[in-house]
């Protein structure tokens, strides 16, 4: 039993000598075990600031990112509105173009013709009176002397020219 129960001078002993170490740590040890132990939580609490800190900005950014992606639709919107628009409009004026020039060729093809067939009437007009001029300078060419026979002539060349 005399192992579990130490002997009053080791226990002196024992005491002595940790009071000694415990204050050698404590002059020596003990300060910079503390101020390292304050620095290290110093900087564990400005980590975590500075991680709240860029917790917020990342926050922040994104909804300027969402801003932004939100305001680049609507420009994005409002450009393919304005092409559409502006598409619709060079259509329009195109069909509107190919109505006027198709008008216009219309009225060309119409003068042309009108142009032609004044062109035709006045050959016809001048054959009839080439025609008549003939007729006429062969009745007065031909004696005749009886009046029978210059309308029998007479009838017998319209009669030709009717027939051509």
């Amino acid at each position: 039993m005399e192992l579990l129960t130490p002997n009053l001078g080791y226990f002196v002993w024992a005491l002595v000598a940790f009071i000694v170490v415990f204050l050698i740590l404590k002059k020596f040890a003990w300060k910079p075990i503390l101020k390292s132990l304050n620095d290290r939580e110093q900087n564990i609490a400005n980590a975590i600031a500075s991680a709240e800190k860029v917790k917020a900005e990342m926050a922040q950014m994104q909804s300027e990112n969402e801003a932004l992606l939100a305001k680049a639709r609507e420009e994005r919107a409002q450009l393919l509105k304005e092409a559409r628009e502006t598409k619709e409009k060079i259509i329009n004026e195109a069909k509107e173009q190919a109505k006027a020039e198709a008008a216009k060729i219309i009225a060309d093809a119409q003068q042309a013709i009108n142009a032609q067939k004044m062109a035709a009437l006045t050959d016809v007009k001048n054959e009839v009176g080439k025609l008549v001029i003939e007729v006429s300078e062969k009745v007065l060419r031909k004696e005749l002397s009886e009046q029978n026979k210059q309308e029998e002539h007479i009838n017998g060349l319209v009669e030709s020219i009717k027939l051509n």
